[in-house]
């Protein structure tokens, strides 16, 4: 974390095209909208899981199906530097399949996610077990991060708009957000690259311990939809527990203006900073 040089904010710099810009050959640059608010030469999670499903999107499989569960590993930090994405079909079928996709860093793996897709019947369950709540988004609002970060790429890259807590005010949050920026440069955004991208915030949004003091990182992170969205907005309402033992989980309800859409689970490693 860097530490601000002065009483005022400096202007915020202009965003990039994208998160990413595709190199040809499955191969995607990473721009300064993907910083890490541990360290500016990583990258966040959200981009790098919401990559990681448009890689198995580009697979070109049978219509039809729609992203049930996604689990992301990540095998060690993401640097900011290219990806190398690779996608196959683990286990094909008719109403149900499974997907993986590796992103690779330097020849190294950075991050593996699989998906489990389930094929989409309209009008298969009565409308009534899948009722509205509408949701209403708070105003615009100065946008603030974690204390003493002055600069954070991702964190600029998205449109914050809190109901409940701050990044600055440790405990259990209600947050919505809307990326200001494409996923990859040239192509449409879809409602689950917004969901995906936004998700990996759980633990920072939720966060019960000051960054400044501890480290707490989640190793993985999955994500379970039982609707897409049909919003650019993403609501997360996030709570974080911990154990004296030094691990912690964080659960987030994912929403949009229509209502609920699922769930955020993540794993914790949590440690005090030397």
């Amino acid at each position: 974390m860097t530490s601000p040089s002065g009483p005022h904010r400096p202007e915020p710099e202009p965003l990039p095209e994208a998160f990413y810009l595709p190199a040809g050959d499955g191969v995607f640059r990473p721009t300064r909208a993907t910083e890490s608010p541990w360290d500016p030469d990583t990258q966040h999670g959200g981009p790098v899981s919401a990559l990681l499903a448009h890689a198995m999107r580009r697979l070109g499989l049978e219509p039809g199906f729609l992203l049930a569960r996604i689990t992301v590993e990540f095998l060690g930090v993401v640097p900011r530097s290219e990806l190398r994405l690779a996608a196959r079909v683990v286990r094909p079928g008719r109403r149900v399949r499974l997907l993986e996709a590796e992103a690779q860093a330097g020849g190294r793996a950075v991050a593996l996610a699989r998906v489990w897709e389930i094929a989409a019947r309209p009008g298969e369950l009565p409308g009534s077990v899948a009722p509205a709540s509408r949701r209403s988004i708070p105003p615009p609002q100065p946008q603030r991060f974690f204390a003493g970060l002055v600069r954070w790429g991702y964190g600029e890259a998205i449109e914050w708009r809190w109901a409940r807590g701050a990044y600055d005010r440790p405990g259990p949050a209600d947050v919505w957000a809307r990326p200001r920026i494409p996923l990859v440069a040239g192509e449409p955004t879809c409602g689950l690259d917004r969901v995906l991208i936004v998700a990996d915030s759980a633990n920072g949004v939720g966060a019960v311990l000051r960054p400044e003091e501890y480290l707490f990182v989640p190793p993985a992170v999955t994500v379970t939809l039982h609707r897409h969205p049909e919003d650019e907005w993403v609501n997360l309402r996030a709570r974080t527990r911990l154990s004296a033992e030094g691990i912690g989980s964080t659960l987030a309800v994912l929403a949009d203006r229509r209502g609920e859409l699922g769930s955020v689970t993540q794993p914790l490693l949590v440690t005090a900073r030397r």
